[in-house]
């Protein structure tokens, strides 16, 4: 078989979860946009409800969508982006809780959908979504006065506990919030991790849940196999793959993996990028290729049958660091021809 295997540990997912939760005294959300950060959203938001979690968020309606129909009636799911032209009928067919960050969308959503729950996206200082205090100011009595389910901010720089920006963003939110009557929530897994200071009512961490920094404990979520379909030995002066972009110095053996950056795989990895044969580094060579990559296996022992590109050997944050990315990216961009593997521990 030449199709990779992408495991799924969706008893590590619950398990940083839960300790996520136990760093703070309010309630603890979780982030499954954008796919559950590439890892399938309908398998983790259900795992992740079966361990207590009560309160999920999406990026977009049609995520939400997707997240109740494997949820069923019950737990709460709220979406960044708000209330989109169109978005009505998903919101109310689904049950779905838009994070209201405009005038605009305030209106919108009072003329389409009154008595509709609804939440409060504020800009805190990240100017990417959310009210601004000025805007806030003109419509916070309105908007408190259909009692929103939620006012929430979200802070820039929570991965760098010592940024200035963290203590800034945390005085404007209160500034903006405080004697209101509504829950509020300012931490995602950096701001979790930051304290209680920035925990409010609700928390609600994404990437840590996931297995990535800034959460240094979390337990591993993914590995990757990828299956060897050939191996050739390789002589002074030969070169591997596209534009001669390799060329052995010494006698080697060459390992040819099923996968590439259709897969995923960022192609500007490939100079600095290994892969593991059972305990032994190996390192890419050539360019990564659409559907194929280039290892060289002279070092392992045994010529393998697969190779390891994530897993116990090689987090997500460390293949982020050789591709000049993080985490993130390498979680959701995360292909579809991977045969995917769930396990619960």
């Amino acid at each position: 078989m030449a199709q990779s295997v992408l495991t799924i540990d969706l008893g590590a997912i619950c398990a940083n979860w839960r300790a996520l939760a136990a760093m703070s005294a309010g309630e603890t959300a979780a982030v499954v946009k954008a796919n559950a950060y590439g890892l399938g959203a309908a398998q983790v938001a259900t795992a992740l409800a079966d361990a207590g979690a009560r309160t999920f968020f999406v990026a977009q309606a049609e995520e939400g969508v997707t997240v109740r129909e494997a949820l069923g009636p019950g737990p709460m799911i709220c979406v960044f982006g708000g209330h989109m032209q169109g978005d009505a009928t998903l919101l109310r067919d689904a049950d779905l809780v838009p994070m209201i960050n405009s005038i605009d969308q305030m209106l919108r959503h009072v003329e389409t959908l009154p008595g509709h729950p609804f939440g409060v996206q504020l800009d805190s200082g990240m100017n990417r979504l959310g009210m601004e205090p000025a805007e806030w100011s003109a419509l916070r009595d309105i908007a408190l006065s259909q009692k929103p389910v939620l006012v929430m901010s979200h802070l820039a720089c929570a991965d760098e506990p010592s940024h200035g920006m963290n203590e800034f963003q945390l005085q404007t939110f209160r500034q903006m919030t405080d004697g209101i009557d509504a829950p509020r929530s300012l931490a995602a897994t950096g701001g979790t991790i930051l304290g209680a200071d920035y925990h409010f009512d609700m928390t609600r961490p994404g990437i840590g849940l996931y297995g990535g920094l800034p959460f240094v404990e979390a337990k591993p979520v993914v590995s990757l196999s990828i299956p060897v379909i050939q191996v050739r030995d390789v002589n002074p002066g030969e070169s591997v793959g596209y534009g001669n972009s390799w060329v052995a110095r010494v006698p080697g053996k060459i390992a040819t993996i099923s996968a590439g950056y259709a897969d995923g795989i960022i192609r500007a990895m490939g100079p600095k990028a290994h892969v593991w044969a059972g305990e032994t580094r190996c390192k890419i060579v050539g360019r990564i290729s659409m559907d194929l990559i280039g290892v060289d296996v002279g070092p392992a022992k045994e010529t393998p049958e697969t190779v390891e590109l994530l897993g116990r050997h090689q987090s997500v944050d460390a293949l982020a660091e050789v591709a000049g990315t993080i985490g993130y990216e390498i979680l959701t961009s995360l292909g579809s021809r991977y045969a995917r593997k769930y396990v619960t521990g």
